[in-house]
Parts: structure tokens; sequence; C-alpha cells
């Protein structure tokens, strides 16, 4: 599968086309809708949130609730268009630009992408490198999920630091944690550092300052055997690792205990292999996050990654105007104080849409019929060996 995106954050639209989803998977908007919803919530979000409500149109390649084996087109509205629509129109006009920015803001693309594109307002490179842009990202995981769900693959998250704040990490499965980091602000199942991460992230609102965190996505009920390792780009965990570094603002990934390796021993780091009649070979632990090899070992796929403070500031730090070369505070533009919660769920569509293209890679078809037949004739075989 692939797809595409367009559209800015202050658009009228985001837009995705995907290719590659197998016929006969049941689809509707409030599929995709309940993951929209679930990214617009968490503690620190910023006033964009109260004027969007995201909610998807398919506008192709469903029928009747159900995909036909043609591109997926999908459609989310921005709400708040009504009020850039003299600023945004795609239109020529003989007006003056309207609301032009000069001023990059560090930690942006503003800068390098006003130079490479040869942009003397820099808001035409920040209205398409927006975090605004992951909305139809996870419309397009979504779709995904829909997928996944029906071979019982799930998928949830969980936040393990707010800045300073850590919370303790839980074991759950992923169907059981979901349910518990649904009822939290954070996306956190630590309830007792709960009320220390809100104080932590009004302390940096209060600074005009932001905070960052560290998300963990467990994916349950995923097959040995998805990705390769005859070929670099075939390795599955490096997709993942290169969706996941691609979401705005995210700075580190890891899978397993990831960088602790470097601190431990072998005998501490590599997973003993055992055998049972009823279930085959599994592993007496999972340190290596569910992948050996480039391939998925059956276990649990256990991923983390680091997401940087936003670095849209209401206190700016320095920065220097393009067209004055003087120096100046960087451009305000709305932002949130905190958007750790937010982008767990970012996190799990975009792997979501990693697995669901092993998956297809794997077991290709083009109707669920076909994909369904495959994938049980293999996990008969995979019990046998």
């Amino acid at each position: 599968m692939r797809y595409l995106t367009a559209g800015e954050s202050h658009g009228p639209q985001l837009t995705a086309i995907i290719e590659g989803m197998p016929s006969n998977i049941g689809l509707t908007a409030e599929h995709i809708d309940i993951e929209l919803q679930r990214r617009q919530k968490g503690y620190g979000r910023g006033k964009r949130m109260a004027i969007e409500s995201d909610s998807v149109r398919i506008v192709g390649g469903v029928r009747h609730g159900m995909t036909t084996g043609a591109p997926i087109a999908l459609v989310v509205d921005n709400k708040d268009w009504s009020h850039w629509s003299g600023i945004m129109g795609t239109e020529p006009t003989d007006e003056p630009v309207k609301r032009a920015i000069t001023r990059p803001r560090p930690g942006h693309a503003d800068l390098n992408g006003g130079l490479k594109y040869r942009q003397t307002d820099l808001r035409n490179i920040l209205e398409r490198s927006s975090a605004r842009e992951t909305t139809i990202r996870v419309a397009c995981g979504a779709v995904a999920r829909r997928l996944l769900q029906l071979f019982g693959i799930d998928i949830a998250s969980q936040v393990l630091r707010i800045g300073e704040i850590a919370a303790e990490r839980s074991d759950l499965p992923a169907a059981e944690l979901r349910k518990v980091t649904e009822l939290s602000p954070l996306r956190t199942a630590d309830a007792d550092s709960e009320a220390g991460m809100m104080r932590h992230i009004d302390e940096a609102k209060a600074a005009g300052d932001s905070v960052g965190g560290l998300i963990e996505v467990i994916a349950q009920g995923v097959p040995v055997g998805l990705g390769s390792h005859v070929q670099w780009d075939r390795k599955l965990d490096g997709s993942i690792a290169r969706a996941v570094m691609s979401i705005q603002a995210f700075k580190g990934c890891e899978f397993g205990v990831g960088f602790e390796a470097a601190a431990l021993r072998g005998s501490m780091v590599h997973d003993e292999i055992r055998h049972d009649p009823q279930h085959g070979f599994t592993r007496a632990s999972n340190r290596a996050g569910g992948f050996e090899g480039g391939m998925t070992t059956g276990e649990p796929i256990i991923v983390r990654a680091v997401m940087k403070p936003i670095p849209t500031l209401y206190k700016p730090i320095g920065s220097v105007d393009i067209e004055t070369k003087q120096p100046f505070a960087a451009q305000i533009e709305r932002s949130d104080s905190c958007a750790v919660p937010a982008a767990a769920v970012v996190m799990e569509n975009a792997i979501a849409w990693e697995l669901a293209c092993a998956f297809l890679e794997k077991f290709g078809g083009d109707s669920y019929e076909e994909i369904s037949r495959n994938y049980y004739e293999y996990m008969r075989y995979v019990r046998s060996y």
C-alpha cells in the first residue's frame, strides 16, 4: 500500500489518496473519526483544538461500508478555513500578501524550507510542515487498522514521561492498556503521576514555554515473519523507525530494551527460544521488542519514541528577520504547550500503517478473502514447524 497527502494547516482541507487496500474490508467514516477524535484530546493542547472538530469524508474507494479495491480518497475539512480564505486562497490576487512571515522560528522547518524552496514568505513553509498534517496521516493509519483488526492485531500506547516527570510503565496487554490510558488526559497508565505531569505542563505554559515526553506503543497479535532480512530496506523495524521519526518533533526511536542495550551484556539483551507443541516456537522474554533480523518474532512489538518540546513558544527565543537581517524574537503562531498525548495517537497510527503494509506484502491478495486464506494457512504452518 501507499498513500499521498496534500493540504495546508490553514487551507480548506487535508486530503489523502490510499492505493492498495484490498476489497471487502468493512470501512466507514466512523472507524476513522474515532482515531481523529483521539488525536484531538490530551492535556496541554492549544486553542486550535477548540475550533476544529475533525471528521473525515470518504469520497472514493468505499461503497456501502465496504472497500472496493479502488484507491480510497479521504478529506478532512479545516473548520478554521473561513478565517483564512483571504490569506490562504489559491487564486492570484492583486492585494498585498496578508500575514506574511519573515521571522523564522528556531526548531521549525521555516528557515531551511525557505532557503530550499526560495520563499520570501515563510508561511509557504510552515503551513505544510505544521503538525496539523498528522490529522490526515492518522486517518490513513485508521484505514490500516481496520485491516489489522480483522486478524487480531491490536495497538495501544502509553505516555512514559512528560518533561521532568516520569510515569511507571504498565505491562498490560494492548487491549487492557488502551482501556486504562483512554481515561487519562495524559494517556498514561500511571494515575499517580498525572497530577505532577499536568502541573509540569501548566508551569511551562505560564512561562511561555513547552515540554516534550516519551511515548511507548505496543502492537500485539503480530505474526512471526513480517519484514525480511534479505535487503536493508525490507527490514520492518527500519520502516517503523522511519515512519515514527517522520512525525513532527520526534527525535529518537528504540525497540525493546533499546538504548539500554549499550550498558548490558549479551546474556541480558537476547531472548531465549522456547518450544511447546501447542504454540510452536516462542521467546522466554521480549527484550528485542518483537524484532530480530528486521523480521517480527511473533512477540509483541514494543516501540518507544521521544518527542521534543514544541518549538513554537509564546515567549519566543532569538531569530533573525530574513528581509532586514536584524535580530528579532521569533514569530508566534498558535500552538500547544504539550502535544505528547496526542502524538501518541499519531505514533500508533504511523506504526499501524507500516504493519499493514508488511502484512499485505506477506499475505498479499486483492480481497479480504484471499488474504485471509493465505494468513490462516501460514499460521497453521508456523504452529507445526
